[in-house]
């Protein structure tokens, strides 16, 4: 595994995007939460475990869970994220944006697993694509083709003139 490259990039800092994913966490609830970047620049820090728990209440009571689970789980699922989660000197943060605890050696590994399966599908060309179908020919039995022709025209039993 590419442990050195993964490990070595110091603090991870949040992009543009992922602003977005933090601000659609953040206006969702009450008030903003400090783990959360603000800005282009500032640290993704991991989550404590069971950080859930204390986002959940904070939630606003015209919004629904499961669009705050959405939004909670597009920004854990980041790229940045797996990235700030496989430093080898990553820590957990409380809601406040305060160190907890260091991440496990397993949790660093996961997300560095991760990274991996990221960069596969990323460097995965995207699929040609597909052109439509031309609808299929009408099913013309050969009584009808008979009758048509006997006509003089090629009007067929479905009432289509073809």
């Amino acid at each position: 595994m590419e442990e050195s490259r993964m490990t070595n990039h110091g603090p991870i800092v949040a992009t543009a995007l992922d602003i977005k994913k933090a601000d659609a966490i953040n206006t969702l609830l009450v008030h903003h939460i400090g783990i959360l970047p603000q800005k282009p620049g500032d640290l993704i820090r991991p989550f404590a475990l069971g950080l859930w728990n204390e986002i959940r209440p904070l939630l606003r009571p015209d919004m629904s869970v499961m669009s705050l689970r959405r939004a909670t789980s597009a920004f854990l699922h980041s790229k940045q994220y797996y990235f700030a989660c496989a430093q080898s000197d990553s820590m957990r943060h409380n809601i406040d944006g305060n160190p907890t605890e260091p991440l496990s050696a397993d949790d660093r590994q996961a997300a560095q697993k991760r990274l991996v399966v990221l960069k596969q599908t990323q460097s995965k060309p995207a699929p040609a694509p597909v052109e439509p179908k031309a609808p299929p020919a009408p099913v013309v039995s050969k009584a009808d083709l008979i009758r048509a022709s006997l006509l003089g025209r090629r009007k067929l039993s479905d009432g289509v003139a073809r």
